[in-house]
């Protein structure tokens, strides 16, 4: 994102491998979108936003313990913070994202190989 706010358009970045698996966790949340499926928009959004904050604290944690730091430290780049591996200021994003999996789960599921 600050690559191309720097008109940088070659778009270069960082990541660290750990992100793979933790990204591929996301596969769990596939079974629980069909299970959710006649709750209401807000409170699939709730369960989402609430499985990802927990992911990322987990994960985040278990890093710290096995490598001694967690590629994500958020303990000084805002006050609403848990313990460093949560942005609580992020609700609205993850909870957002949740839903906008939903759809491309759903589109996913339409389409015929």
């Amino acid at each position: 994102m600050l690559s191309l706010l720097q008109g940088n358009w070659n778009l270069p970045g960082a990541t660290y491998l750990w992100m793979f698996p933790i990204y591929g966790l996301a596969v769990f949340l596939e079974p629980l979108h069909d299970r959710l499926s006649g709750a209401y928009w807000f409170i699939r959004g709730f369960i989402y936003l609430a499985l990802i904050f927990a992911t990322e604290y987990v994960t985040g944690w278990l890093l710290s313990q096995a490598l001694g730091s967690c590629p994500w430290d958020y303990s000084y780049t805002t006050p609403y913070h848990m313990d460093g591996y949560i942005r609580m200021d992020y609700a609205p994003v993850w909870f957002i994202v949740g839903l906008l999996f939903e759809r491309i789960h759903r589109f996913l599921d339409r389409i015929r190989l």
